[in-house]
């Protein structure tokens, strides 16, 4: 017989299926929301008292969750935090940490940034604590490697501490969607473009500071800019350095650098000693000509006016004057001369005798000892 000829077929015939038993019951029947909601309202009659029941529980519950509605109002503000009241969507004011009340959702919300604590952004490197798994700090090369304005690679790292700006919260909230990658950025930026436009030898010697508020009021001016409502602190350079693959030849240039404005101070140093003596001898040299000078013009000038002065007693007795000079003349020569007298007169030739009276008064200042010598028998 086909299976349409049977009632139902062979899985409708009773009870019982196909090879004798009847269909199994799988897990438990779920429960009956009818049944479960009549009980419920069994149990709120019965501790209702007298005719409390139907409209008043209603109004009772209702009230509980307005009152529970109106408790959800209050919210906690953590100590390095500013809390900021969202009236639909607009900020409307600013609290202070401590517990605090708003309106509850969906009138009011409160958003509680970090608005005062202080952050830490390092460029260049990761910490330790930034690293996954705790492991060692790393340098991070395409942050740190920076083109300097003479065309020399430099590696910079360094942080920068910063915070929410007192009346910059709101800015801060909705101006930038993501602070800490914005500070990060315009970090690197800013430090790039100071490093371009500076030397490579100032910057690892006597530029750090310079360097550090350049850069602070560069980011400072961006992010004002932006309209972040973030405030710079801080910007310390953690190392300044050539790349590692080129420290030792940049140290041998440091040296011969070093030893290059050595031998140059030295030669300044000989410098000052030796030009200002020379200057002093020249100077002598010159005022010795100058004396002389002076000297000789005088000799001349008296010897013109002593010889305008004969002449003119000259032309007033040329014979007289004459005699004298002539006179004068052999006393000059004649003062320290040996003399011979020779007498050429009528009498005969002959040599005169003559007295020195001076080399006498000269020979009778004798010493003592060779007088006292000469008188022992």
């Amino acid at each position: 017989m086909p299976w349409s000829n049977q009632s139902g077929g062979p899985w409708s015939s009773g009870p019982r299926g196909p090879w004798g038993s009847g269909p199994q019951q799988q897990g438990p029947r779920p429960p009956d929301l009818e049944d479960f909601l009549r009980r419920s309202q069994d149990r709120l009659r019965s501790v209702m008292p007298g005719n409390f029941g139907g409209r008043g529980a209603v109004l009772l519950i209702a009230f509980a969750i307005v009152v529970l509605w109106l408790l959800s109002g209050f919210y906690r503000v953590e100590p390095d935090e500013l809390g900021v009241v969202l009236r639909f969507g607009k900020a409307v004011s600013v609290v202070q940490p401590g517990l605090n009340y708003h309106l509850p959702y969906p009138i009011e919300t409160a958003l509680t940034p970090p608005a005062l604590r202080v952050n830490k952004t390092d460029v260049g490197m990761r910490l330790a604590d930034e690293t996954p798994r705790g492991g060692a700090g790393r340098d991070v090369p395409e942050e740190s490697l920076m083109l300097t304005g003479d065309e020399n690679i430099v590696d910079v790292e360094f942080s920068v501490f910063w915070r929410v700006k007192p009346n910059g919260v709101s800015d801060y909230l909705f101006n930038i969607q993501n602070p800490e990658g914005t500070v990060k950025a315009v970090a690197e930026s800013a430090m790039r473009e100071v490093i371009g436009h500076s030397n490579t030898q100032p910057l690892l010697t006597t530029l750090r500071e310079t360097v550090q508020t350049s850069v602070q009021d560069l980011m400072q001016k961006i992010l004002d800019s932006y309209g972040a409502g973030i405030l710079i602190q801080n910007v310390q350079l953690q190392k300044v350095d050539p790349p590692a693959e080129v420290i030792d030849s940049f140290r041998d240039v440091q040296a011969a650098r070093s030893d290059l404005e050595r031998l140059a101070n030295e030669a300044q140093t000989y410098a000052n000693r030796v030009v200002p003596e020379a200057r002093g001898r020249a100077a002598k040299i010159v005022q010795d000509a100058e004396a002389y000078r002076a000297q000789t013009v005088a000799d001349a000038k008296g010897q013109t006016s002593r010889f305008l002065q004969v002449y003119a007693q000259y032309k007033k007795a040329p014979d007289v004057t004459r005699q004298r000079m002539y006179l004068e003349t052999m006393e000059r020569i004649l003062a320290n001369t040996p003399k011979t007298i020779i007498d050429t007169g009528k009498q005969g030739t002959g040599v005169i005798p003559y007295l020195p009276l001076n080399a006498l008064g000269k020979s009778s200042k004798l010493p003592e000892s060779d007088s006292s010598a000469g008188g022992k028998p």
